[in-house]
């Protein structure tokens, strides 16, 4: 199995050195970026490929590491050459293999392939991305193959269905950038305390890598602290009573999951006054 690279970001680095580093044959990489590709190409002790033919006519799988908004219009430039029996692939965590029109009149063979990791070094990804989990969606003949594939790189996998990427990249979201929406709030908030910026990061820094770790290792329930977790209605009032409007209802929101969460760490507990004074409040389910 011979893989190619279109794309030389960061996603297009970190894989071909993690295939390569596993004895993957990796055969190279292809951008409109030359620089771009010659960089990936000595950081991955592959072939750097000067056009898209060559570099397809090397390959028996290609993975196009490109922007969601760039992947049609790659595949509209690929499928002009023979691709019969190729697997093309993209690494889109909410597109799905539809991109590919017209593959099966190809004799080829697409998939979305997504690593569920946040990816943000093109030189040290690489070497964290062992354990993340990766999704597969497409075409059912190859699809094992596929799974088998990166499972024997170590990684678990998850096949998926087409109309779950979506969701499946939001709930992604909901754990990874939005968390960093959250943190921004926090720091605002505490530089309407007399913070500066700098301060109020490094005040947080401590509390929200704690908290991250807790969930990671112990679960939700067993890493939920404060005041829903107590049922402390009095702190939550305050909190209520002080925040701005929009900070208000995101805090009431997550707080309803929150409840959800301390329900199941306590199921002898009553938690329904809180959901009395969320309605209370002006903001409930």
């Amino acid at each position: 199995m011979r893989i190619g690279f279109v794309g030389a970001g960061k996603v297009g680095f970190t894989l071909g050195k993690y295939m390569s580093e596993r004895n993957v044959c990796v055969s190279g990489y292809y951008s409109r970026s030359e620089e771009s590709a010659r960089q990936a190409s000595l950081f991955t002790h592959t072939k750097y490929y000067e056009t898209l033919e060559d570099l397809i006519e090397s390959s028996d799988a290609l993975f196009l590491t490109v922007p969601d908004g760039a992947i049609k219009d790659v595949w509209n430039s690929i499928k002009r050459y023979s691709l019969t029996d190729k697997f093309i692939c993209h690494c889109s965590g909410v597109e799905t293999s539809a991109v590919f029109s017209e593959i099966d009149q190809m004799g080829a063979f697409g998939y979305s392939i997504h690593p569920l990791f946040a990816i943000h070094s093109r030189s040290q990804s690489y070497q964290e991305i062992s354990q993340a989990y990766f999704t597969i969606e497409g075409a059912e003949a190859y699809i094992n193959f596929w799974k088998d594939f990166f499972e024997n790189l170590g990684n678990p996998v998850r096949i998926i269905q087409a109309e779950q990427k979506a969701l499946y990249h939001g709930a992604a979201v909901f754990a990874s950038n939005l968390v960093v929406g959250l943190f921004e709030t926090g720091v605002r908030l505490l530089m309407s305390c007399g913070f500066d910026r700098e301060s109020g990061e490094a005040a947080l820094r401590p509390l929200f890598l704690h908290n991250c770790q807790s969930v990671a290792s112990v679960g939700t329930a067993a890493a939920l602290t404060g005041p829903v977790e107590r049922a402390d209605e009095k702190t939550i009032q305050r909190h209520l009573d002080i925040l701005p409007p929009e900070e208000r209802e995101i805090y009431i929101r997550l707080s309803e999951v929150l409840v959800d969460i301390a329900k199941r760490k306590h199921p002898e507990r009553d938690y329904s006054s809180l959901f009395q004074l969320f309605e209370r409040n002006g903001e409930v389910k």
